[in-house]
C-alpha cells in the first residue's frame, strides 16, 4: 500500500450575505407575518403536522395559512411556493 500526501491549495469560500427581506414585496402580496412563517418552515421541509406542533396551532391552520400563501404567490403546491419565494426574496 502506497500513501502519499498531497497539498492542495485552499480556495477562498465568498462569505455569504446576510438574508434581507424583500418587504416591499411582502406587502404587494399582503403575505402575513404568520403567512411568511410558515412558508419559511414548509421551506424547511417541515410538514403540515410538524408546523403545527411548532407554532401550537391545529393542522387546519396551518393548511389554511398554506393555501393563503400559495394563492398570494400564485403556486399551487409546496414545490412551486418554495422556488417563488426565494425568487422574491421573501425567504433565504
Amino acid at each position: 500500500v502506497v500513501v502519499r500526501e498531497v497539498h492542495v491549495k485552499e480556495v477562498p469560500v465568498p462569505a455569504r450575505e446576510p438574508f434581507l427581506l424583500n418587504e416591499k414585496k411582502r406587502e404587494d402580496l399582503s403575505i402575513t407575518p404568520r403567512e411568511l412563517e410558515i412558508l419559511e418552515l414548509i421551506a424547511q421541509g417541515m410538514s403540515n403536522r410538524e408546523i403545527a406542533e411548532k407554532l401550537f396551532v391545529s393542522e387546519n391552520t396551518v393548511k389554511t395559512h398554506s393555501s393563503r400563501v400559495f394563492d398570494k404567490l400564485g403556486a399551487r403546491r409546496r414545490t412551486q411556493a418554495v422556488p417563488l419565494g426565494k425568487e422574491f426574496g421573501l425567504i433565504p
